[in-house]
C-alpha cells in the first residue's frame, strides 16, 4: 500500500511536493483553505467592500494602536497574505520555472502575478495535481500518532464549512510559506501607541487607490518596501524612501525608512540580458570558492556603484553590517528626480509626527506602512515541536527537524536563497519524498540534536557565527540536496560524453533543468530546454524585426573572456587542500585587506 501524506497549503511549493508524492508513488492529499492554487500569488482585491477597520491583538505590545485600513484595500480577513497588484517577479521565468516544465517562451521575462499565477494554474493542469487538493479546508492541528515512534504516523485534524475530520498520515509536508505570520516590531518604535494615523503591515496593502493626498511613512528597505515606496511615488507630490522622517514641504509625502540600507539591484545586466542568468552560473561559483572573501566582497561593491553611487544616493550599508539587496529597477531613478527620498531610521512618535534619528522631523503623517517582513509560524503544532521549527538551526539541511526520531515531518518552502525559491522548494520535495519511501536516508536524531547544542555553545560564546538566517548560496544549496538523491549534474563526466550540453551546464546560467539531467526525476528533455534556454529568454522581447540584430553571447565570446580565468581557478580548487596554497591564500589575505580599506 502506498504511503499516505498530508500536505498542508496548495502554494508554489504545496504543488510541487504534490507532484513529487506522485512521482514517487505516494499518495497525497492536499489541505487547501482558500478556493483556489497559488497561496500568495493568487491576488485578490474587494473594491466593493466598504472601508473597513482592522484590529489587531496588541495586549502584549500593551499598544493600542488603530491599524486602519484605507478603502477600498482588501483586509486580510482569512490572515493569508495576497501579493500587491504591481508585483513583478526578481528572477527571470527561466531560472524560476518547475525543472521539468518550462514557461511558454512567449511569456516575459519577468512577470506580474497574473501571469506567474496562469503558470502554476498551467503546471497543476498538466500534471493533473487538483484532484488531489480539498479546497477551503483548514489544518486545525498536526499531531504525533499514539505510536509514533514505530510508525513515524500523524494524526491531521481539519475542518471544512464548519465540520472537523480527523486522519492518520504516514507523513506530513508543510508548505504554508515564509508570509504567514506577519513581523510587527511596533515595540520598537517608542511612541507609536500616540500616533492617531493609520497603522498598517505591507500584507494589507494590495493597490495604491486610497493613499492619494496622504502623508505616508512607509518603514523597512527590502524588496517589498522599495516596491511599495515607487508605486507610491506615482499618486503623490512626493515621495520618500528613508530610513528616518524627514523634514519636507510636500503636501503630499511618501517616506520609507531603513536602519541599514540596501545594494540595489536591477532585473537586467549589461547588454540587457536577465541578471540572475548572467550572474548565477558553475564558473562564478568555482571562482568564488578560490577567491579571498575579503577581495570578492571588493568586487561587489565595485560593481553594485557601477550603476550608481550607492552613498550619494543614501542607500550604502554601514560598515560592519551584513551586505544586503533588493531588486528594484525604478527606485534610483525616483531618488535622483525626488520623488523618494532616503532618511534614517525612526526614534520616536508623537500623535501626528516622526521624530528620525538624525533629529529631523516630519509632521502631519497619516499613514505608517510596515514592511518589515514576516515570522514563521506553525499554529497547527504542539509545543516543543512548534518552536524548534521557526529556529532553522534546528532545521536538517532546512527541511527535517531534527528533534523527531522518525523523518516523517518536512517544512518545504521555509528557506532564504540567492535565487529562486521555487526551484529550491521542488528539490526539498523531491528530496523529502524519497526519504518518506526510506531511499535516502538522514543522521539519526540523537546525532543532530548533539551537533547543534555544540553549535549553540560556539555561538554563544561568539567563536562561531549564527548564519542559519542567512541566505544561502543558490547552486551550492542544490548541489548537496540533489547530491542526496543522485541527481547532481556530474559537469566532468558531462565534458567527456556531451561537450556542448557541459559547455552550458558550467558556463551558462544554473537553471532548475540541469537537476533533471540524471538520477531519480529524470526528464528527457531536460537537455533540449538547456540548449534552447536563451531562444525563450530571447523571444519575449522579438516583437519588432530588426535586421542584423545582435545575437545572444556566443560560445567563442565565452571561451575568450573566462576559459583562461576558470581553468585557473579549477586548478586551483583542485589543490585547495595542499598546505602551500593556503598558507599563500593566507598571505594575500593579508594583504590585500589593508588596501582595500583604503580605498
Amino acid at each position: 500500500m502506498a504511503k499516505r501524506v498530508a500536505v498542508v497549503g496548495a502554494g508554489v511549493s504545496g504543488l510541487s511536493s504534490i507532484k513529487c508524492c506522485l512521482d514517487e508513488d505516494l499518495e497525497p492529499t492536499c489541505f487547501e483553505r482558500s478556493n483556489d492554487i497559488g497561496g500568495l500569488w493568487k491576488f485578490t482585491v474587494r473594491s466593493s467592500d466598504p472601508p473597513t477597520s482592522v484590529s489587531r491583538n496588541l495586549a502584549v505590545l500593551q499598544y493600542p494602536v488603530r491599524l486602519t485600513m484605507l478603502s477600498p484595500q482588501e483586509t486580510s480577513k482569512d490572515g493569508m497574505t495576497r501579493v500587491y497588484r504591481s508585483l513583478v517577479t526578481n528572477v527571470c521565468k527561466e531560472m524560476s520555472c518547475y525543472s521539468d516544465f518550462p514557461f511558454q517562451e512567449d511569456y516575459p521575462n519577468f512577470m506580474n502575478q497574473e501571469k506567474f499565477w496562469d503558470y502554476l494554474q498551467e503546471f497543476a493542469e498538466h500534471f493533473d495535481l487538483l484532484k488531489y487538493i480539498q479546497f477551503r479546508t483548514t489544518v486545525c492541528s498536526v499531531t504525533k500518532h499514539p505510536d509514533f515512534s514505530e510508525t513515524g504516523q500523524w494524526e491531521v485534524v481539519t475542518e471544512t464549512e464548519g465540520k472537523q475530520d480527523r486522519a492518520v498520515f504516514d507523513a506530513v509536508m508543510v508548505c504554508t510559506g515564509r508570509f504567514l505570520n506577519p513581523h510587527f516590531p511596533l515595540e520598537s518604535f517608542p511612541g507609536i501607541h500616540k500616533f492617531k494615523g493609520q497603522v498598517l503591515h505591507s500584507q494589507e496593502y494590495r493597490i495604491p487607490d486610497g493613499f492619494e493626498g496622504k502623508r505616508v511613512l512607509v518603514i523597512g528597505l527590502g524588496n517589498t518596501g522599495g516596491d511599495i515606496a515607487v508605486e507610491l511615488s506615482q499618486i503623490a507630490a512626493q515621495v520618500h524612501l528613508s530610513e528616518s522622517m524627514p523634514l519636507l514641504p510636500a503636501s503630499f509625502l511618501v517616506l520609507l525608512s531603513t536602519r541599514t540600507g540596501s545594494w540595489v539591484l536591477s532585473r537586467s545586466s549589461e547588454g540587457g540580458y536577465p541578471l540572475s542568468m548572467m550572474a548565477i552560473r558553475r564558473c562564478h561559483n568555482v571562482i568564488a570558492q578560490v577567491l579571498p572573501s575579503c577581495l570578492l566582497k571588493w568586487i561587489q561593491e565595485r560593481r553594485s556603484n557601477k550603476r550608481f553611487n550607492h552613498e550619494n544616493y543614501g542607500l550604502s550599508i554601514p560598515k560592519g553590517k551584513k551586505p544586503k539587496f533588493i531588486v528594484n529597477d525604478e527606485l534610483p531613478t525616483c531618488i535622483l528626480c525626488g520623488t523618494v527620498t532616503m532618511k534614517t531610521s525612526v526614534k520616536e512618535f508623537t500623535e501626528t509626527s516622526a521624530l528620525f534619528e538624525d533629529g529631523t522631523v516630519e509632521e502631519n503623517i497619516d499613514t505608517v506602512i510596515f514592511t518589515t517582513g514576516y515570522t514563521f509560524s506553525f499554529p497547527f503544532f504542539e509545543e516543543p515541536l512548534r518552536s524548534l521549527c521557526t529556529k532553522k538551526l534546528f532545521l536538517y539541511k532546512q527541511v527535517f527537524p531534527s528533534n523527531l526520531e522518525r523523518a516523517t515531518l518536512a517544512l518545504i518552502g521555509f528557506i532564504g536563497l540567492k535565487g529562486s525559491i521555487l526551484s529550491g522548494t521542488e528539490v526539498q520535495a523531491r528530496w523529502a519524498t524519497r526519504v518518506f519511501k526510506g531511499l535516502c536516508k538522514i543522521p539519526p536524531s540523537q546525532k543532530l540534536m548533539a551537533e547543534i547544542a555544540k553549535k549553540e555553545q560556539l555561538i554563544e560564546r561568539g567563536v562561531m557565527k549564527d548564519s542559519s538566517e542567512d541566505k544561502l548560496d543558490f547552486i551550492s544549496y542544490l548541489d548537496d540536496l540533489t547530491a542526496c538523491i543522485g541527481a547532481k549534474p556530474n559537469v566532468p563526466f558531462l565534458f567527456l560524453k556531451d561537450p556542448r550540453l557541459a559547455w552550458e551546464v558550467f558556463f551558462g546560467p544554473c537553471t532548475p533543468y540541469q537537476y533533471r539531467l540524471i538520477g531519480p526525476g529524470k526528464w528527457d528533455g531536460a537537455r533540449n530546454a538547456i540548449l534552447t534556454q536563451w531562444d525563450r529568454t530571447l523571444k519575449p522581447l522579438k516583437t519588432r524585426f530588426v535586421p542584423d540584430s545582435s545575437k545572444p553571447v556566443s560560445m567563442s565570446h565565452y571561451l575568450k573572456t573566462w576559459g583562461a580565468p576558470v581553468l585557473l581557478a579549477s586548478l586551483l580548487l583542485i589543490c585547495r587542500s595542499s598546505p602551500v596554497l593556503k598558507l599563500v591564500q593566507d598571505n594575500l589575505q593579508d594583504r590585500i585587506s589593508p588596501y582595500l580599506a583604503s580605498i
